[in-house]
């Protein structure tokens, strides 16, 4: 373990600037540097580096941190060595500390963990490519033309029909099997140690780093089930997983996109045909994790998934995804039957890229498909159409495209914009508790008040006492108010701008860290002002936000029935405004 005050020294020795100055060219902007992010492909400059406060902000796909964050982030390292990797650069020599028998317990299993999966991938890969266990495999590789240049590049295996044959390679090569039964890819009965996968294809899962972290097994025949993957282990949770990105992330860095596809053989088709910047669900939905991960990398995404119904319902689900992440997404259709490993089959690469460059908007895919299955023929099926689109109209973020979406599905039911908000404002929507909890109102990220007014708890003690005095509650609401109490938390009064840009590193929680490290490296324009001022300005204007809230849930409350759960939950948050505007 490296001593926290060897950590300080290299954050003294070494500027932020001079740290990320070795991979993104900066170029002063007033008080921070400015450059194209390293972590998503942008033609436009978003990526702030703040030399007083020592912290980096991407103001296009949110990362932020300090120079070891920055580090991490960029080499694909640990924490650990991040900083051993500055402190070379530094000229620091760094002398652990011995580890608590707790840590060196975690950090050696994780190491055996990953050896495990190593001697695991070549086992299977040992069998594929020797011996008559691995021929079939081979012949049905040959009949879908997987040469040995992408079986290589997938490092793919097989799996013999054998009862115990990884658990004694594992065995004769060391292994704790009661470790390598925590991965899940062993497993122990009455009988004894067994092999979760057996006579089948075996693709390597990897991180973004290029570590296997599991295995999926796919039969070399029509049983079921198709696949079987790796259980979630301490390496593998497919919920946050992206099969491919290790492989796509230098494409999709250079050309700014994505393409998303159901199975780990249309991913090998893609890549075979020269479409690197793809990536594969592991064997479930698409979650908001994989969105998030996708938004760090990418600036727009495609999906292609299998046109039957439950294709449709993925494609529209993952639609709802990037809407929430303001992602630009788009569906790509390939012709009736085909999916990418059929179509390319028999279609060049330079005719997939055609196909792609015709996609369609998710959103205005989601409307075409609603309105393919329920025409609009009847005021019964319009307002079921409407209703269907309502609650993700809403999320779309953009004024522009929300109006020009809003004129196009008016034209296209042949009803007035008028009758549309008007359903946006009133029924329709009482008997539905998870559309009630989507209109109830919140403030979003990026609220311009609550960014002043963190920015002041940071910068001026006097400022906090006041704010403190008035209770942080009636000050700030959901992100903003926890932010806020874990700053309070950490701070002592001998902060200085370089314990400051550590802070966002102690933070659980992703949305604290991007919205800490966004409010530091744009806080320049609070130099010198009368912090009180500010304060009084802030103040007045959270009285009118929350005056137009409690209006607006006047409203609504107006056209719902009593008895219904959305009608109890805004009266509760009414209730709750006027308790704290009284406050203020």
């Amino acid at each position: 373990m490296i001593p926290e005050e060897k950590v300080r020294e290299i954050a003294e020795r070494l500027s932020i600037v001079e740290v990320v100055s070795d991979y993104v060219p900066l170029r002063r902007a007033g008080g921070n540097f400015l450059g194209l992010c390293p972590f998503h492909a942008e033609k436009t400059p978003s990526f702030n580096v703040n030399p007083a406060r020592e912290i980096f902000h991407c103001f296009g796909c949110g990362e932020g941190g300090n120079a070891f964050s920055f580090i991490m982030k960029i080499e694909g390292v640990s924490f650990p060595e991040a900083v051993k990797l500055l402190a070379r650069k530094a000229g620091i020599e760094i002398e652990e500390r011995q580890l608590t028998p707790t840590e060196k317990k975690t950090q050696d299993e994780h190491v055996q963990f990953l050896r495990i999966n190593e001697l695991t991938t070549s086992y299977y890969r040992s069998v594929l490519l020797n011996g008559q266990e691995g021929e079939a495999a081979r012949q049905y590789l040959a009949k879908r033309t997987v040469d040995t240049d992408i079986s290589e590049a997938y490092h793919l295996g097989f799996a013999p029909d054998r009862w115990d044959g990884l658990a004694k390679h594992l065995q004769n090569n060391g292994v704790d099997l009661n470790i390598a039964a925590k991965l899940g890819i062993i497993r122990k009965s009455d009988s004894g140690w067994h092999d979760l996968l057996r006579n089948r294809l075996i693709f390597p899962i990897r991180d973004a780093r290029g570590q296997v972290i599991a295995f999926a097994g796919r039969v070399l025949d029509g049983s079921l089930p198709k696949y079987i993957n790796s259980p979630e282990s301490p390496l593998y949770h497919k919920s946050s997983v992206l099969f491919g990105l290790n492989m796509a992330l230098p494409s999709i860095r250079t050309g700014g996109s994505v393409i998303i596809v159901e199975g780990y053989f249309d991913h090998l088709a893609l890549y075979r045909a020269g479409v690197e910047n793809v990536v594969a669900t592991c064997g479930t939905a698409l979650t908001s994790t994989h969105a998030g991960q996708i938004k760090r990398h990418a600036e727009r995404v495609y999906t292609l998934f299998d046109s039957d119904n439950a294709g449709k319902k993925a494609t529209i689900r993952s639609m709802e995804l990037f809407l929430e992440q303001r992602i630009p997404a788009y569906v790509i259709s390939l012709p009736p039957g085909d999916d990418p490993d059929s179509f390319l089959g028999t279609h060049s690469a330079a005719e997939f890229v055609a196909i792609r460059d015709k996609a369609r908007p998710a959103f205005e895919y989601f409307v075409r498909s609603l309105l393919a299955e329920t025409p609009p023929d009847s005021v019964d099926n319009k307002v079921r159409i409407i209703d269907d689109i309502v609650p993700r109209f809403r999320k779309i973020a953009d004024s522009v495209e929300r109006d020009l979406y809003e004129k196009e599905i008016c034209r296209l039911l042949g009803i007035t914009v008028h009758s549309f908000r008007k359903r946006m404002q009133g029924g329709g929507f009482a008997h539905n508790k998870d559309a009630a909890t989507s209109q109830s109102i919140i403030l979003q990220p990026g609220d311009n008040v609550q960014d002043t007014l963190l920015a002041l708890l940071l910068n001026y003690p006097d400022a906090r006492a006041e704010i403190v005095r008035n209770g942080l509650d009636n000050i700030f609401s959901d992100d903003y108010l926890e932010l806020a109490g874990l700053i309070l938390d950490r701070l002592d009064g001998s902060e200085d701008s370089r314990t400051l840009s550590h802070m966002a590193e102690t933070f659980a929680k992703p949305e604290h860290k991007i919205l800490f490290s966004r409010i530091m490296v744009s806080d320049g324009y609070l130099d010198d002002i009368e912090w009180r001022d500010v304060l009084n300005q802030c103040t007045r204007s959270n009285e009118r936000k929350q005056l137009g809230s409690i209006k607006e849930i006047a409203a609504r409350l107006a056209v719902l029935d009593t008895n219904c759960d959305e009608y109890t939950l805004l009266l509760k948050q009414a209730d709750t405004l006027r308790t704290r505007k009284s406050k203020l």
